[in-house]
């Protein structure tokens, strides 16, 4: 019966079953073509047309190939040219890449045409680029205006400035196509980040991830105008810039978090020497944060400081229910080679504190030097404010100050101390200082101002 019926299907079905097994060679042919089509130009000389890709490179990725180890072709998993060991360099940016392999993967036909190279995409692969902070922006610019398929793996930026390194980025990714197509990926300070850049550069979104950190940059490029919203932990930061060449302008800036409150405004000069301008307007600030700076670790940094150059104007002016014991600030501080020199006025309960001096950073020991004088028109409410009752006169009192702070050795000198112009005797003097130093300069320089110790101190002297 089964005979009967496989002779049945036999005479039938034949001349199907024949073409199907005929199909087999078609296929074997098929793929034996291909493989021999993607594998023959294995054996071509590519060093004798070397100068037609760097050419193509050069008019369509706007760079040049300097130097290279050897090329080799690989016909698995895509066909693809790899350069060894290359050098190139992207014009525009003046930026110079040494990097580990460039895999080019051209269309096919091209490989055997090469007098008509033409290139699907290529990869740059692996190794440490040095970029000037002056050409990062413009690299990146000329990233976003490449039309052609460009993709970096494993690079690591060093930028640079007057051949010091300012900012690392480690293990970046970047493709101007597919599924991440204008993102970049990496780390910096050690910390993973993603970065996406809109079209022609008008917006960057980046993050910083599992930090709580990001920043949105919307910019013009016509204008050079631009917009910068950012939240990092709970701090939230926000301001407007316009940039050219020559400077830098931030304007309608505001800061907020539960410490601080302010807003700003900034001019950084570039030419011909870097300057830096600054106002503050402070309404909110919790003296706290004060008490975090280390003074003996930030003088460490004098080769940055002493090309600093910046005029800065402090205002602060609290909400009436602030617990700060200053009722209205005006600080002027200004920083020219290292050396910074003040000038400040402010209220405590309409008594008026005027002090001015200099302090030069680049010193072993830095001293800041003040001369201040202190126009006491009620003590009453002036001791209040540091919860103290007196029971004396309360007519008007001048005190007027002049010596020096030994900010890492924790010492004051004054040079003379004036009592409703009556200067007072070194014995007085000693006395004060001592107290002083016992009191209030136990610890810190920004813990000289705690309400507290103040408080100690007056209870000590009065």
């Amino acid at each position: 019966m089964l005979n009967k019926f496989l002779r049945t299907i036999h005479n039938k079905y034949s001349r199907f079953f024949k073409f199907i097994f005929f199909l087999r060679y078609l296929f074997v042919v098929f793929f034996v073509s291909i493989f021999l089509f993607v594998k023959i130009p294995i054996f071509f000389n590519y060093e004798k047309k070397v100068e037609i890709i760097k050419n193509y490179f050069l008019k369509n990725y706007d760079f040049e190939i300097n130097e290279y180890e050897n090329i080799e072709y690989k016909a698995f998993p895509l066909p693809s040219l790899e350069f060894k060991k290359i050098q190139i360099k992207f014009l525009e940016s003046k930026t110079n890449f040494k990097i580990n392999n460039l895999k080019v993967y051209p269309k096919i036909f091209s490989i055997y045409n090469l007098n008509h190279f033409e290139v699907k995409k290529i990869i740059i692969e692996g190794n440490d680029v040095s970029l000037k902070a002056s050409n990062f922006f413009v690299f990146i610019e000329q990233l976003s205006k490449q039309k052609k398929k460009l993709s970096f793996k494993n690079l690591n930026f060093k930028i640079l400035n007057d051949d010091k390194l300012i900012l690392k980025l480690e293990n970046i990714f970047f493709s101007n196509f597919g599924y991440k197509k204008n993102s970049i990926e990496g780390k910096v300070f050690g910390k993973k980040f993603k970065a996406e850049l809109g079209d022609n550069l008008k917006s960057i979104r980046f993050k910083l991830l599992n930090s709580g950190i990001n920043a949105d940059l919307d910019f013009d490029r016509k204008t050079k105008n631009g917009t910068v919203k950012s939240k990092f932990l709970n701090t939230y930061l926000k301001f407007d810039f316009k940039y050219d060449s020559e400077k830098l302008k931030i304007f309608n800036s505001y800061l907020r978090n539960k410490n601080i409150s302010l807003e700003n405004e900034t001019k950084i000069t570039f030419i011909p020497f870097l300057h830096i301008k600054t106002a503050f307007e402070i309404e909110e600030f919790n003296y706290e944060i004060l008490k975090k700076i280390n003074f003996s670790k930030l003088v460490k940094h004098k080769n940055i400081i002493k090309k600093i150059n910046s005029k800065n104007t402090i205002i602060y002016k609290p909400k009436n229910f602030s617990k700060n014991f200053v009722d209205d600030l005006n600080l002027k501080v200004n920083l020219e080679y290292g050396r910074l020199s003040y000038k400040k006025n402010f209220l405590i309960k309409k008594n008026l504190v005027k002090c001015e001096g200099d302090l030069n950073i680049l010193e072993d020991y830095p001293l800041l030097f003040f001369d201040c004088s202190i126009l006491i028109n009620d003590k009453k409410k002036l001791f209040k404010k540091f919860l103290i009752n007196i029971k004396s006169s309360n007519g008007a009192l001048e005190l007027k100050a002049k010596g020096n702070l030994n900010i890492l050795n924790n010492k004051i000198n004054f040079d003379r101390i004036f009592l409703n112009e009556k200067k007072l005797p070194k014995e007085d003097l000693k006395y004060l200082k001592n107290s002083f130093e016992t009191i209030l300069f136990d610890e810190s320089f920004f813990e000289i101002f705690e309400i507290k110790k103040i408080k100690n101190y007056l209870l000590e002297i009065i």
